[in-house]
Parts: structure tokens; sequence; C-alpha cells
């Protein structure tokens, strides 16, 4: 069955999807290796454990700084050898940490990686949606962003115990191996999208101003500007309650968000309004749960499992509505403004959670945290007419129509482009 028939019949086209999620997973777990590794890393290299830790920001750094500037000038070019050129520079990224002793060779290897995944995360959900008919593009998006949770969930710790076995350099070069064969299924599984000609492309501020674009990015900055605070010093705050089993609490939380993924791939492309309210509510009772009661086991850990479920769900209801604000076509562009944001708000986050942690002790984390959280529960409850709406537009305008219409943006180049036309409202 070709894409095309598949998007006309509703159905999901289910391995080039997978396709997605695993570059997903392969990126996230090239990101956060090394803070598992830290001891083992730093004495063959030379350097402190600290400055190991660094090999994380510089990747966020570089994440930050090439998301918007990359995508824009990749927005020509065909999709599928973008993705797969992405995929390639991840492999030389892990291939040469895992073979390099110098560790200012290893921060330009990682700097790369940064720069990869700032423009991976700029493509993933337009891709998806791109993919899907419009009445389940939520679920799509679902599907691909389920690598990052899986790879929290689960990659993270496999890679550590990997790298305990056979050594740090090993997990490194499993994960150029890993990105290597994803070329291959992507090649194969992944439908190739045209790029955009220069006559069809929105300019960047005209994506950014569109009604809804604005309300998405700030819900982004906040949630994750609040979610940091906690998440970065979980060990500190565990030990503040007298529990300190902090791996645990991070398996507890990670499990969580497994759940959370999948409560939301069945609500997205239904409820996603009241689904996206809940979880942030969620979250913000949890925060004073934790603050009031974290020195009962029971309720600390029920409490960061409550977490895991509404912040699992939370990113992919986020970006599944700036798709919708943005148009499928447009989406990378839209992406990319988000990974820079995402990347601001995780380091807002970890910085004010530090200073709150200097300054008052570990006990004002889930009180710090709070503001921004309840900040972003306004903002969704706010934009009901165009950032949040109670139902997804594409859906509520006739989900046969648009999926129509995605059926001719697979089947023919000029289509994905009329598509961003009517979103934009020209081009009639």
């Amino acid at each position: 069955m070709t894409l095309s028939s598949q998007v006309k019949d509703g159905g999901l086209p289910w391995s080039g999807l997978l396709a997605l999620s695993c570059a997903a997973f392969t990126a996230v777990l090239t990101e956060l290796l090394p803070a598992g590794l830290l001891p083992a890393m730093a004495p063959p290299l030379g350097v402190a454990e600290s400055r190991i830790g660094f090999l994380v920001t510089a990747y966020a750094a570089a994440s930050f700084v090439a998301a918007i500037p990359l995508t824009a000038a990749l927005r020509g070019l065909p999709r599928r050898p973008v993705l797969c050129g992405t995929l390639l520079g991840f492999a030389v990224s892990d291939a040469l940490v895992a073979l390099s002793s110098s560790y200012p060779l290893t921060v330009a290897a990682r700097l790369l990686a940064g720069a990869m995944g700032g423009t991976l995360w700029a493509m993933l959900a337009g891709y998806a949606a791109r993919m899907a008919p419009a009445e389940r593009r939520g679920r799509a998006i679902a599907v691909v962003l389920a690598g990052i949770t899986l790879a929290l969930a689960l990659g993270v710790p496999a890679g550590t115990a990997l790298a305990g076995a056979l050594g740090w350099r090993s997990a490194f070069g499993t994960l150029a191996v890993l990105a290597v064969l994803l070329v291959g299924w992507v090649r194969l599984r992944v439908p190739g999208f045209p790029g955009e000609p220069p006559h069809a492309r929105v300019p960047l501020v005209r994506v950014a101003v569109r009604p809804g674009i604005r309300p998405v990015l700030s819900v982004t900055l906040f949630l994750l500007l609040g979610h940091q605070v906690m998440y970065t010093y979980l060990a500190p705050f565990a030990a503040h309650a007298g529990y300190g089993r902090t791996g645990v609490l991070l398996a507890v939380f990670g499990s969580a968000t497994v759940a959370g993924i999948w409560l939301t791939g069945v609500l997205v492309d239904r409820v996603p309004r009241p689904a996206l309210l809940t979880a942030l509510a969620l979250v913000a009772a949890v925060l004073p749960a934790l603050g009031l009661g974290a020195r009962l086991p029971g309720l600390l850990v029920g409490a960061v499992a409550l977490w895991g479920v509404a912040f699992g769900g939370a990113p992919t209801l986020i970006q599944t509505a700036l798709v919708d604000a943005s148009g499928p076509a447009d989406a990378d562009v839209a992406t990319s403004l988000q990974t820079t944001v995402y990347n601001a708000g995780i380091a807002a986050g970890s910085l004010t959670g530090g200073l709150a942690l200097d300054a008052a002790g570990a006990g004002a984390l889930p009180w710090t945290a709070l503001p921004p959280v309840l900040l972003a529960l306004a903002t969704v409850a706010a934009g009901r007419r165009r950032a949040f709406p109670a139902r997804r537009p594409a859906v509520a305008t006739g989900a046969n129509a648009l999926a129509g219409s995605a059926a001719v943006a697979v089947a023919c180049p000029a289509g994905d482009h009329a598509v961003r036309r009517r979103a934009d409202g020209t081009g009639q």
C-alpha cells in the first residue's frame, strides 16, 4: 500500500513513523548519555567530571544556536536526504566520541551532534504530520515523540549499563551504528517530500507572528522552565525529603512518562484542549504536594508518578497545537522556533533551580517551579480561540476533505504548497 492510499484510507504508515521515532530515540540518547558516564569518561579524556558534564551543555548550546538558521537554509532541499544527512551527522559525531582521546575534539563532535539535533527536532513533527491524514495527525506525532520518552525511560539506563559492561566507547560506537542503520530504514520506509521552492516559502517572521504560534511557544517555555527547576535537582530534593533512592524516583518518573505518552496518543486527536489543560493542572497540583508532603515516602513516589504521566503527554499535545497553528508545510520552521525556545526553557529552568537551591535550599524547588507552570496553564486557558481550540481546526473543518488534500500532497510536489497557502489564507 502506498502512502497516498494510506492517507486516503485513514491509516497510518507505521513503519515510517517508527523510523522517525527511532531517530528521536537516537538523538535523545546521544544528547544525554555523557551525563551517566561522567566518572568513566573523565580519566581517558584527562579532565574533571564537571567538564564531561559540559558535553551535554555543548550539545544543547549548539542545538539552540543552529535550529533556526539551519532549518531556514535547508528548507529548499528534499526532506528525506536532509533527514538522512542529519542521521549520518549523528553517526559521525558518536563515532568521533567513541574514538577520541582529546577533550577539544570530543567537544567539537558534541557541537556537531547538537547542530544535527536542532535540525532533526525541527523536522520530526512536521514530517509526521505530512505522513498522516489530518484526523490522525496528533497520533502520528505522538508515535514519533514516543522515541523521546523511551530514550529517557529505557535508553539512557540501557546505554549506561552497556557502558558499564563493555566500556563507554562501546556505548557511543553502538549509537553510531544505530544511526547508520536508521539511514537505511528511512530510505526504505519514510516517504520523500519535496523542499519548498523560493516562491512558495513563507518567511520565518511571518510564521512566527501567525495567530496561535506565540502562545504555543510561550507554553513551551513556561512548562520547560518549571519542569527543569525540579527535574534537574531531583537528587538534592530527594535527599532533603529523606528519600535517598534517587534512581527509584527517576525510574518511576520514566515509566510514568511511557503511560502518559500512550494516553496522549488516545486523546490528542479527540480532546486535545481538555487533555492539555488536565496535564498542566496535574503538574501544577503535584508541585505543592511535593512542597508540603515530600517527607512521606508514599506521597513522594505517587506525586512523581503523576508528574511523569502529565509531563509525558504534554510535549505531544503542545507540538500538535503548534503544527495545527502553522500548517504542516510550515511545521519545520515553527518547530525550529520551538526547538530554540525548548532549549532556552531547559537552560533557564536549570539556572533558576540552581539559584533557588543555593539561596533557599531544596525545599524551595517546588514553589519555585510552580509559577511558570501556572503561567503555562493560564496561557492554554486563554488560548481557546487560536492556539488551543476545543477541537483541532483540521478535523473540525472536515477531516475527509483535508485527508484528501493530504493524499494530493503526497502524490505531487505542488500539493503540499497548496495546503500551505490554504493554511495561510492566501493563494486561493
